[in-house]
């Protein structure tokens, strides 16, 4: 008996082999929020400089990538030990504290964790042991990286936006969630509702309401799962945004013109509408159309 064949006979044992896979995969997505946009910023202010003539500064993370330099403490410096490193299960032994300067560490580390794991589980029992469930992982991990890079710096990077769309196009070649031709109008049209719903909004106030990375954001995910879940994305996006939104301005008291970002609410719809995008079409064509 070879191994596919054992796991589609214990799909127990291939679930739990997702999750201890994605706890792995949820700790290198703690890495990846937060040193990609320290990456992006120090590229950009070394072409800043070199544009405006200016001698090479010299930084610390000039060396700085996703691998080097290896885990460490964020204010000690000091390098962690492997069993540092456990997901989740060394937060709960260290106390959530640093285990040399017993600094505070973020709950969000083992939060990202659970949910990359809780997600990723899911999506397997949804899609069992198939092409679908690999492409819809990568998809889930992208949109959890998005989200928290988003949320701490407005900023939805090309290189995981464009990666997102060519794992979309890619997928569409085998029809995993759309053919390729769905995927392609999607690509296009993700990225049109936005641009020329931004090219309106600022001609008629003169004001910038949203940022091109939302629309390579919604192209990926028109790639991804073709043109016909845009108007679920869009709507849950804009409906989720609206209530996080309000409840966030209640909380913090801050004035509506402070702007958020709308990355964490398309990341929501797209991963909505990935497990049941077609369900909700349906209902909807079902009982508002027919």
């Amino acid at each position: 008996m070879d191994t596919i064949e054992f796991l589609i006979e214990n799909p127990n044992v291939f679930l739990i082999l997702i999750a201890l896979l994605s706890l792995m995969v949820g700790s290198f997505l703690n890495v990846l929020i937060y040193r990609l946009p320290l990456m992006i910023q120090n590229t950009w202010n070394q072409e800043c400089r070199e544009y405006l003539g200016l001698k090479r500064q010299a930084k610390t993370n000039d060396k700085l990538n996703l691998w080097l330099p290896l885990s460490h403490c964020i204010e000690c410096k000091k390098r962690l030990k492997p069993w540092h490193t456990i997901p989740v299960i060394s937060y709960l032994i260290l106390g959530g504290k640093c285990a040399y300067c017993y600094a505070k560490i973020s709950v969000r580390y083992p939060l990202v964790e659970l949910l990359c794991c809780i997600t990723s589980v899911y999506v397997a029992w949804r899609f069992g042991i198939s092409w679908q469930t690999l492409a819809a992982l990568f998809f889930t991990w992208i949109l959890i990286s998005l989200t928290f890079i988003d949320l701490d710096h407005q900023l939805l990077p090309d290189q995981l936006t464009f990666l997102l769309l060519w794992l979309g196009l890619i997928a569409s070649m085998y029809s995993l969630f759309s053919n390729c031709h769905d995927a392609i109008i999607g690509a296009i049209a993700g990225y049109l509702v936005f641009a020329l719903t931004q090219g309106l909004f600022k001609l008629a106030t003169g004001k910038i309401g949203m940022g091109q990375g939302d629309y390579k954001f919604l192209a990926a995910l028109g790639a991804y799962l073709g043109w016909q879940q845009l108007p679920v994305i869009v709507l849950l996006a804009s409906f989720i945004g609206t209530i996080f939104g309000l409840t966030h301005m209640i909380i913090k008291r801050q004035h509506k013109s402070i702007p958020l970002p709308f990355g964490p609410y398309l990341a929501i719809a797209g991963w909505i509408s990935l497990i049941w995008g077609k369900d909700i079409s349906h209902l909807y064509f079902y009982h508002f159309v027919i």
